[in-house]
C-alpha cells in the first residue's frame, strides 16, 4: 500500500528507451448488437471471447442475454507480449495466442486453458506432432475424476480435442480444437490449450514440427507505435467478488505493471501520469490504453 500511495503523489521521471519494433496489434472498433445475440456469438465472430467483450464494456454482466441496440467496443487491438518473437506463445495473462510466422506476420487466437489443480504450465517446448480428427487417449488422473470417459474417444463431435491437434514436446500438453467452445477465454481445460475450431484449423497450417513454443504468464503488457507508449491490463479475478475486492485484486498487479513499463521505455526520457496507471490497473479492461508521456531531448 505504501508503494501505490508514493505512485499516487508523485510522477516519476525514467531515463528509458523505446523499442523500433511494433508492440501493438490489430484494431479496436464498436458494434451494434442485434436481437437474439449473445456476447459468445458477438466474440467468436470478431476473433475475441466473450470474457475481453465484457472486460472492456462495464454494464455487460451476462454473456447469454444482451440488450439490442447497443454499442459496444470490440476489444481487437492487442499488446505482443514481453518474449522472444518466434513460433508460438502462450500467454495465460490475456488468454490468447500468438504466431510469429517467418514472413513477420503476427496471428492473435483467444484460447481457454486449465483450471484449479489443472493449471497450464509454464516452459519452453517444440511442436513434435499435428493431427487431423484426433483420437483422444483419456489419460488415467482424468477418468478417475470423470469416470464416466471411455479409455479412447474416436474423432467427432463428443471429442473435446476437436478436429485439429498440436502436440508438444511437453508431455500431456498441446493445442487443439474444442466441441464447447464457450470455454474459450477461460480457464476450465485439465491444461490443455483449446482454440475454437476455425482458429486451430487456420493454426495447424501455419506451424510447423519442430517450431518453438513458450507458454508465458503476463497480465500486464506494455509497448509503443507511433512514438507512444502504451499499457495494456487483464484481471484473472475469480467470477463473484465484489467491486472493492476486484479493485484490490488487480491493484496487486500493480508492481507488474512498474517493471513493465520500465522494460519497454528504454532510450527515451518518459513523464509517466502514474495516477493514470493505477486507474488503469484498478479497472483492468484489457485494452491498451496510451499513458500520457511526452518526451524530451
Amino acid at each position: 500500500m505504501k508503494i501505490i500511495l508514493f505512485i499516487l503523489i508523485f510522477t516519476f521521471k525514467y531515463n528509458l528507451h523505446s523499442t523500433e519494433l511494433i508492440d501493438l496489434i490489430g484494431y479496436d472498433k464498436y458494434y451494434k448488437t442485434k436481437q437474439d445475440e449473445t456476447l459468445i456469438d458477438i466474440a467468436r465472430s470478431n476473433n475475441l471471447a466473450f470474457p475481453e467483450i465484457m472486460s472492456a464494456n462495464v454494464g455487460l454482466d451476462d454473456p447469454w442475454v444482451v440488450k439490442p441496440e447497443v454499442n459496444i467496443l470490440l476489444p481487437k487491438r492487442h499488446l505482443l507480449p514481453d518474449i522472444k518473437r518466434e513460433g508460438i506463445v502462450v500467454n495465460k495473462g490475456d488468454l490468447r495466442v500468438y504466431y510469429f510466422a517467418k514472413d513477420d506476420k503476427v496471428y492473435s487466437f483467444p484460447i481457454g486453458i486449465g483450471r484449479g489443480d489443472w493449471e497450464t504450465p509454464i516452459g519452453k517446448a517444440r511442436i513434435t506432432g499435428k493431427k487431423k480428427n484426433p483420437y483422444w487417449t483419456v489419460p488415467k488422473s482424468i477418468l478417475e475424476e470423470e469416470p464416466h470417459w471411455p479409455k479412447v474417444v474416436k474423432p467427432g463431435p463428443e471429442n473435446p480435442l476437436g478436429s485439429r491437434a498440436i502436440y508438444l514436446s511437453m508431455p500431456g500438453y498441446l493445442l487443439h480444437g474444442t466441441n464447447k467452445p464457450w470455454g474459450v477465454g477461460m480457464k476450465v481445460s485439465h491444461g490443455c490449450i483449446r482454440l475454437y475450431p476455425e482458429d486451430i484449423e487456420t493454426l495447424y497450417e501455419l506451424v510447423n514440427i519442430g517450431e518453438r513454443v513458450e507458454i508465458i504468464d503476463q497480465p500486464v503488457k506494455s509497448g509503443w507505435l507511433g512514438g507512444v507508449l502504451y499499457i495494456e491490463v487483464h484481471s484473472m479475478h475469480p467470477y463473484g467478488l465484489e467491486d472493492e475486492q476486484i479493485i484490490e485484486n488487480n491493484l496487486r498487479l500493480l508492481p507488474q505493471a512498474t517493471q513493465s513499463l520500465q522494460n519497454s521505455a528504454k532510450h527515451y526520457i518518459v513523464d509517466v501520469d502514474w495516477k493514470k496507471v493505477v486507474n488503469i490497473v484498478k479497472e483492468a479492461s484489457g485494452v491498451p490504453e496510451a499513458i500520457l508521456t511526452k518526451y524530451k531531448n
